[in-house]
């Protein structure tokens, strides 16, 4: 019988494998993507405290009238957006990226330009 590899076990692979190398500190925390099928969720996480510093989705108040017209996509370049705000407003001025395991193409590429449109260096 041929089995169907899963897709999520493999990227949660591979994301452990990313994590070993990845770590963020209070200086330049670490900036996780979450993307699931209709959603994206974007935190800025201290790894040495273990504290989430500012987080951003596409399921907040603030973009909640922005986004009914928009592809994913551009939903995901204005969560960059916001995230790079909040991250601007916590002091935050450069951060390590994780992908979370995920390609770095289409929505997770869109947060990381809306990020650096914000001010961000990634």
């Amino acid at each position: 019988m041929i089995s169907k590899k899963d897709k999520n076990k493999v990227r949660k692979k591979r994301h452990y494998r990313v994590r070993n190398k990845v770590a963020g500190t209070a200086e330049r925390p670490r900036m996780n993507v979450y993307r699931s099928l209709n959603n994206i969720y974007v935190q800025f996480i201290d790894d040495d405290a273990g504290h989430t510093l500012a987080q951003a989705s596409s399921l907040d108040k603030d973009l909640a009238g922005r986004t009914a017209d928009k592809t994913k996509t551009e939903v995901a370049k204005m969560v960059g957006e916001l995230a790079g705000e909040r991250a601007k407003a916590a002091g935050i001025t450069a951060v390590v990226f994780d992908r979370g395991g995920y390609l770095y193409t289409g929505r997770v590429e869109q947060v990381a330009e809306g990020a650096r449109a914000a001010g961000l260096k990634l």
